[in-house]
């Protein structure tokens, strides 16, 4: 199993219980070549450097309430299939995350 994919951040223990979701459902995505992209509260960035094993370590570039940020992180898959990990904001908060993986289905 890899962290590759659409993972919905389901808590965020850090912040208060609605900042996660106040601009849209908070997620992480994994893409292959170590690309991806995250969104949470009033942040958002492009992942460098994923990559697609059960345990990464990435860069990240975007924004922070519309101010340009940037940092790193990393994921870790646990053993129940949840993905914990933490999001760095360089000279800022470390946001400590957990996610599901999302699964999608599709209507015949």
């Amino acid at each position: 199993m890899n962290v590759l994919g659409r993972w919905r951040i389901v808590e965020m223990p850090d912040y208060d219980a609605d900042y996660p979701d106040m601009m849209e459902p908070a997620y992480i995505l994994f893409e292959v070549h170590g690309s991806g992209e995250f969104a949470f509260g009033c942040v958002t960035g492009q992942i460098f450097s994923g990559g697609d094993t059960d345990a990464v370590e990435f860069s990240w570039s975007g924004n922070d309430e519309m101010n340009e940020a940037e940092g790193d992180g990393w994921a870790e898959l646990q053993p129940n299939g949840a993905l914990k990990g933490q999001i760095c904001l360089h000279g800022g908060d470390e946001a400590n995350f957990t996610a599901r993986r999302v699964t999608s289905s599709t209507a015949c």
